[in-house]
């Protein structure tokens, strides 16, 4: 009588219990492999998003400065892949201005900080003007820093259609000049100085703009503005800002050593901007009114915006091409 068909119960269960332990071993091998096999398929997938996305790992050990990057950043630098690293050396080919900006962030998380990010420029081995984002975290041992590491990743072109798209927006696309967008941020932030070289603004309106557009046509007007605006950069090359608020309006932000020189400097505007347009019988004069006010730096910018406003009409209420200053001491405006 054979083992399995004796009928005894315990025989039969030691049975099948000596063949499901192989069969137990192998599924799990099996799980292992499978697991393995998504994981190095994770791996391969995680390496090649971060090389298309142009994002490397890198290392830097405390306090002796010894670097660890993958071969990605090593591509960032035009470096030939697991070559000798030198700190010093690397940071030689950061921009002056950036290399600054990195030992000033650097210095202040290794102090006493977490991490930082920073958009730094950088010229590479190979002379590549590139910029770069750089992502760290410093790693503490029993509260001494130990290490600092993190990503970097080429934004270069990001940078590019950034600074493209700031440019569009801060020029004025028909005469060159600032935007009225740049000029209310340059405007704002020289109105916010509390002390240091004084400034004037100055608000500059075409006299006459309105025929030639009536007149002699859009087209005609547009050359108008264009021909304006390069007469009044002329004029007033030492200016901080020359800008287009729209249609004949400009403004013009100039630093102011004394009111001698601002006079002289209002006045040269309107002497450039009076010229004729068109040709007989159509021949048309543009001229200039001008407003100017101090900007004092006790005030808000919207009162002094207003006090030069004020200044140009009273130019326009006085026939126009000319120049007149809001004068703070009698809170009225004066004749240049």
């Amino acid at each position: 009588m054979s083992v399995a068909s004796s009928g005894y119960p315990g025989m039969a269960s030691s049975s099948v219990a000596v063949r499901t332990q192989p069969d137990k071993a192998r599924t799990e091998r099996a799980h292992r492999k499978q697991a393995s096999a998504r994981f190095e398929h994770l791996q391969e997938l995680f390496d090649k998003s971060f090389k298309a996305a142009r994002v490397g790992i890198w290392e830097c050990s405390l306090p002796d400065q010894t670097l660890t990057w993958t071969d990605t950043v090593y591509e960032l630098f035009d470096l030939a892949p697991q070559c000798p690293l030198n700190r010093d050396d690397i940071v030689a080919l950061y921009t002056p201005e950036s290399r600054k900006k990195l030992s000033e962030v650097r210095s202040a998380v290794i102090r006493d900080g977490e991490g930082f990010t920073l958009d730094a420029e950088i010229v590479t081995a190979k002379g590549v003007p590139r910029w770069i984002r750089i992502t760290a975290i410093v790693e503490r041992v029993g509260g001494e820093p130990f290490r600092i590491f993190g990503m970097k990743q080429d934004i270069t072109a990001e940078k590019t259609m950034f600074d493209h798209i700031s440019r569009l927006m801060e020029t004025d696309a028909l005469t060159g000049l600032a935007s009225r967008a740049k000029f209310e941020v340059t405007y704002n932030q020289i109105c916010g100085k509390a002390s240091g070289q004084a400034h004037t603004l100055l608000l500059v309106d075409l006299d006459g703009f309105k025929a030639v557009n009536d007149t002699l046509g859009h087209q005609a007007g547009d050359e108008c503005l264009k021909d304006a605006a390069r007469r009044l950069v002329s004029a007033i090359p030492d200016a901080v800002l020359v800008a287009r608020l729209g249609g004949d309006e400009f403004a013009v932000i100039h630093a102011c050593h004394s009111l001698t020189h601002l006079q002289e400097t209002g006045s040269r505007i309107v002497k450039a901007l009076e010229c004729w347009v068109g040709s007989y019988p159509k021949k048309l004069k543009i001229s200039a009114s001008v407003g100017g006010a101090v900007i004092a730096g006790d005030m808000a910018a919207k009162d002094i915006f207003s006090r030069a406003d004020n200044a140009l009409y009273a130019v326009k209420a006085h026939g126009r091409n000319g120049f007149r200053l809001f004068n703070p001491e009698t809170m009225a405006v004066s004749a240049a």
